[in-house]
């Protein structure tokens, strides 16, 4: 008897569960943006219960992640598919300019997946290290670019890279409101506000990124963070 008690309470636990879900879907229950699993990700917003569900969702969607895009205070311009040379493909790819706080060394391209996670990168893990550490913002992100049609570390004989999509972006230094300019030969002291800085970037762009590769995974990064959103989740 206990037993069929239990089992029909879970039953409507789980129909109540449903149905309420179905009400926050349609919009007929409205919750603050903050706790609706269905409400656009906002990257510039305060990371909540649901952030990282969002951002899960939001970057296999194509429709939620131009929406978000749009939203996430980035600066760029939608290109038309294109096949590069070499012969890799370019396929919904924006050419990102800057963001509402900071500056790209160069303009790059980059898949709305890559674009979404610069932004969110910055807001949520970037300017909040480099205003702990040295008490003002970054104002431009250096990199060596994010398209090139190769293999993975230019093997012959391997895969090919993440970069070959525009789905990956090599991150080489930031320099800060008063011009102060932090690189990665700053990773190797770990004690200083420098490199402290850097492995907070790190640890932010492994939360941000499907892959994170530093100075710490192999010599060919040792000038840079390789972040991209590619199918494997990598933090090293």
């Amino acid at each position: 008897m206990i037993v069929r008690i239990v089992a029909w309470l879970l039953l409507a636990s789980l129909v109540g569960a449903a149905l309420f879900g179905y009400a926050v879907y349609s919009k007929r229950i409205a919750l603050p943006e903050r706790y609706d699993p269905f409400a656009p990700l906002d990257v510039r917003a305060p990371q909540g219960p649901l952030t990282r569900f969002k951002l899960w969702r939001t970057m296999r969607d194509a429709p939620l992640c131009d929406a978000a895009l749009a939203r996430s205070g980035l600066v760029y311009r939608a290109m038309a598919d294109a096949t590069g040379p070499g012969g890799c493909a370019l396929k919904d790819v924006v050419r990102v300019t800057q963001t509402e706080n900071l500056r790209f060394s160069a303009p790059f391209l980059a898949t709305c997946p890559l674009a979404l996670g610069i932004a969110y990168f910055e807001h949520q893990y970037l300017q909040p290290a480099a205003l702990e550490l040295y008490g003002e913002r970054v104002a431009r992100i250096q990199h060596v670019g994010s398209y090139a049609c190769r293999n993975v570390n230019h093997q012959q004989d391997a895969a090919l890279s993440q970069h070959a999509s525009a789905n990956a972006i090599d991150l080489t230094g930031f320099v800060l409101d008063d011009g102060r300019r932090i690189t990665l030969a700053r990773w190797s002291d770990a004690s200083s506000p420098d490199g402290q800085f850097l492995r907070r970037v790190h640890e932010g762009a492994c939360r941000a990124f499907a892959t994170t590769l530093g100075p710490d995974y192999n010599a060919l990064h040792e000038t840079h963070f390789h972040v991209d959103m590619g199918s494997y989740r990598i933090c090293r």
